[in-house]
């Protein structure tokens, strides 16, 4: 683990290139083969990590290159469940348009969610510090329809869910990964169902020998959030949650709510979003400064990290790229200022 203040990392996704959507548009006509996927794949994945490397991150990902939409690719992977047509194709695009699935069985995943395969790739590829981001199955069961018979509700969807996320979770610590961020979007859009969250995330994590990391936002498909945009209402109880970092939205919002560790104090890390991800504007590195400077009012130096807002899997590449290189001399001047203090 990097050993100094203000660590930078990526939420998870990366910037596709723009080859790239050319390349899973002729697959799905079938105009390639699987070792053509293979390679244009593996080919992405080095491109969001030598972007990374460029750019100075601290932590890298993969960039989460194999997955679509961010969960939206999952769900192939499980047993015990039938897609559902969509029921608007005009645009524009939304979060209605991502696809459902009805639940008909039990639910299944024989052979795991295909993360552990990720991450020994990005092993083999870099000897950096790594965070690998999982799913988490309170917001994996938001794609899926209870039957009404074997599941009735979302949450008996979850708790099913929560044993297959964590069979995930333990196959990667036996192969290295010791920094891991499950990503819970959901319950901040969906706050009435804050207390099955806590208890299905927490049997989730039980035991799991990783620094924990719990990434909460407001939604980004297409850049469009679809919760109401405020964390204050789910504390303190989310300070129930077993993780060790919290990875929050405050760029998009203007900063607001940047004052949440002072308001709710706790011993936990913040990795705080500083880069906003859903427009075209390249901040220059003074102004993220200034944005860092106003979250070290509130929260200490060692348990402050700095990520973008979220993912940039909604963002062209080639704003991707300045903003996150930004974002690193940003952490460069507030470190330099902090030693000098």
């Amino acid at each position: 683990m990097p050993n100094k203040l203000l660590p930078v990392t990526t939420v998870g996704s990366y910037a596709w290139p723009g080859w790239f959507y050319l390349v899973m548009a002729a697959a799905e006509r079938g105009e390639m083969g699987a070792q053509d996927i293979e390679e244009a794949l593996n080919d992405a994945v080095e491109i969001a990590l030598q972007d990374q490397i460029a750019a100075g991150v601290d932590y890298l990902t993969d960039g989460e290159m194999r997955r679509v939409d961010f969960i939206v690719s999952f769900p192939k992977r499980l047993g015990g469940i039938r897609e559902l047509p969509v029921t608007r194709q005009l645009p524009p695009d939304g979060h209605d348009q991502r696809p459902k699935y009805a639940v008909e069985g039990e639910l299944s995943c024989p052979e795991g969610l295909g993360i552990v395969e990720e991450f020994r790739y990005l092993r083999r590829r870099t000897s950096a510090p790594l965070k690998v981001a999982v799913p988490g199955p309170h917001t994996l069961a938001g794609r899926l329809v209870p039957d009404g018979k074997l599941y009735k509700t979302r949450e008996e969807i979850a708790w099913a869910l929560s044993a297959i996320v964590r069979c995930e979770l333990e196959a990667l610590v036996k192969v290295g990964a010791d920094f891991i961020q499950l990503d819970e979007p959901s319950i901040a859009c969906y706050k009435e169902n804050l207390p099955v969250f806590i208890s299905v995330f927490n049997e989730t994590v039980r035991g799991i020998d990783a620094k924990i990391a719990v990434h909460l936002c407001f939604g980004n498909f297409r850049a469009r959030p679809i919760g109401l945009r405020s964390y204050a209402p789910l504390f303190p109880d989310l300070l129930e949650l077993k993780a060790q970092q919290f990875v929050l939205e405050f760029a998009n919002r203007k900063m607001a709510e940047a004052d949440l560790w002072q308001r709710f104090p706790n011993d936990r890390e913040l990795a705080a979003g500083v880069v906003d991800v859903k427009n075209h504007i390249i901040e220059p590195v003074e102004t993220l400064a200034e944005r860092i400077r106003l979250l070290l009012k509130y929260v200490k130096p060692e348990k402050l990290s700095l990520v973008p807002d979220c993912g940039f899997s909604q963002t062209p590449r080639f704003l991707a790229f300045p903003k996150l290189r930004n974002l690193v001399q940003a952490a460069e001047l507030v470190r330099a200022e902090l030693h000098g203090a």
